[in-house]
């Protein structure tokens, strides 16, 4: 007489891709970037975030971050921008991945910084802080931004001018990209600004705004925004994004979302 199996127990798929490391590049004592490979199933919007992680030390939970995208959605690989926090439970360990390392991703990528999320028209503003530039590198470098807008604007705030990442990829090496740099060319405009150094331009973005100082350094007559033809983007620290949309608001911009599309956009999901 033979004794029946007992059915295998079903086994439970992971909620995180497992994906190898590509490359690092750190461009200062407390910013890296990285790429990693790109599942085939995988698709996003250019300029969604994703959770990002390693897993737990001593066989624990796994640690995971909000990150935005940094690579446009056509792009073959995944690429991220990382603050470095030396306690931090999770970039205390990210920073120190090497090529061939394994790094976990959520398979749910989402967000509100995308094109989708706001009206048409002339000018499209990209304002980010530290990190905060991450979902512009990915909407920059995606035709739709250009086919749009007749103007995109990508500008950059930081305390230090080495912490200006992708400076040069915004004012030179997108000239030369295969998919959008004769757009590029002709429609993108960089604009970094330092707190702590001298620099071409300084200041915060909302007293840059808020003086008309901001709009006289790109050449734009009017000396604020305006809601018929401007389209604003927002991604940094929280109290960045509080502050400006607070200008945004105060030069009658209507916030908007993916389900309403509106005159400027923030994330209210995820900060950094």
């Amino acid at each position: 007489m033979t004794t029946a199996e007992a059915p295998a127990a079903p086994v439970k798929a992971s909620p995180f891709f497992e994906e190898t490391v590509l490359w690092v590049k750190h461009w200062t004592d407390r910013l890296f970037s990285f790429a990693i490979t790109r599942p085939d199933s995988f698709r996003f919007r250019s300029g969604e975030f994703v959770m990002i992680g390693l897993p737990g030390e001593d066989g624990g939970k796994p640690v995971l971050r909000a990150y935005s995208i940094a690579s446009p959605a056509w792009s073959e690989t995944l690429e991220f921008l990382s603050i470095k926090v030396q306690d931090g439970p999770l970039t205390s360990r990210l920073q120190h991945i090497q090529p061939g390392d394994t790094v976990l991703m959520g398979k749910k990528p989402t967000g509100t910084l995308v094109l989708d999320a706001v009206k048409g028209g002339k000018r499209l503003f990209l304002f980010g802080t530290g990190t905060g530039l991450a979902p512009w590198l990915s909407v920059a470098r995606d035709p739709d931004a250009y086919s749009r807008f007749e103007k995109v604007y990508v500008c950059h705030g930081v305390r230090q001018v080495n912490e200006l990442a992708y400076r040069d990829l915004f004012t030179a090496e997108i000239h030369d990209d295969p998919l959008v740099g004769d757009e590029a060319r002709a429609q993108l405009t960089y604009y970094g600004t330092v707190t702590r150094e001298p620099f071409e331009h300084q200041g915060r973005f909302p007293d840059l705004i808020n003086s008309g100082q901001f709009f006289r350094d790109l050449g734009i007559p009017e000396d604020r925004f305006n809601p018929e033809e401007d389209r604003v983007m927002l991604c940094g620290s929280m109290d960045f994004i509080k502050d400006m949309a607070a200008v945004m608001e105060s030069q009658g911009m209507t916030e908007g979302s993916n389900a309403e599309p509106g005159d400027f956009v923030l994330e209210r999901a995820f900060v950094g």
